[in-house]
């Protein structure tokens, strides 16, 4: 039988010109954390498909209590067809997800973005993807707990970090979070990235209609 992916015709980039964005799905994934991303690149619309992969296809339970099936299995993703790889926050990232973390490692070492917030964070610690690239997370204490960690000089506190492919945030910065990987994609214009951050982080009226304006 197919799977859900093969069925999909989920082709990669070079294949079907869509930057394919893989938002990785694992239980208590923190819902807050990607809901400005996901809903932020559905507005972007264009040659970006954002799909869900899993260790499994099985379906997994996010914070909030929503029921989500990924798409794919992870076993199931060509790494030369992937854009980006967004690790949200769980409660589980102090050990296990290896098959994620090493496709993680791979997308990095092969300049691929990879794109990390709050626990996602420590699981990049882990693997070592911290320790020569400038970052941030939830605290640096937070990260200390993750073993082998030896990247405590490049943390910066700040909202969000860019470095060397690698994104990274700390669980109150969803916004500052998804802005970076809109850029980093390209996913629309500067303009319209700058209008989106504005009216979400002040409210104010000009940056709907600089938005309004631009769709």
């Amino acid at each position: 039988m197919l799977s859900k992916w093969e069925n999909d015709s989920m082709l990669t980039n070079t294949e079907s010109n869509e930057q394919l964005v893989v938002l990785y799905a694992t239980g208590t994934m923190a819902d807050w954390e990607y809901g400005y991303l996901t809903a932020g690149l559905g507005m972007a619309g264009g040659a970006i498909r954002l799909v869900t992969a899993g260790e499994t296809t099985a379906e997994v339970d996010t914070m909030g209590g929503l029921h989500v099936r990924p798409d794919a299995a992870l076993a199931d993703l060509d790494p030369d067809g992937i854009a980006m790889l967004v690790l949200p926050g769980a409660d589980t990232w102090a050990e296990g997800h290896e098959q994620v973390l090493a496709l993680a490692s791979r997308l990095a070492a092969s300049g691929t973005p990879v794109a990390a917030i709050c626990g996602g964070t420590l699981g990049l610690a882990r693997v070592g993807l911290l320790d020569d690239r400038r970052h941030t997370s939830n605290a640096p204490d937070f990260l200390a707990m993750a073993d082998g960690y030896a990247g405590a000089a490049f943390y910066a506190d700040e909202r969000a970090v860019v470095d060397g492919g690698v994104i990274t945030a700390g669980a109150t910065a969803p916004l500052e979070f998804a802005k970076a990987i809109f850029e980093a994609l390209g996913a629309m214009p500067q303009s319209v990235i700058d209008a989106w951050y504005g009216l979400y982080t002040t409210g104010e009226r000009r940056y709907f209609d600089a938005l309004v304006g631009a769709a």
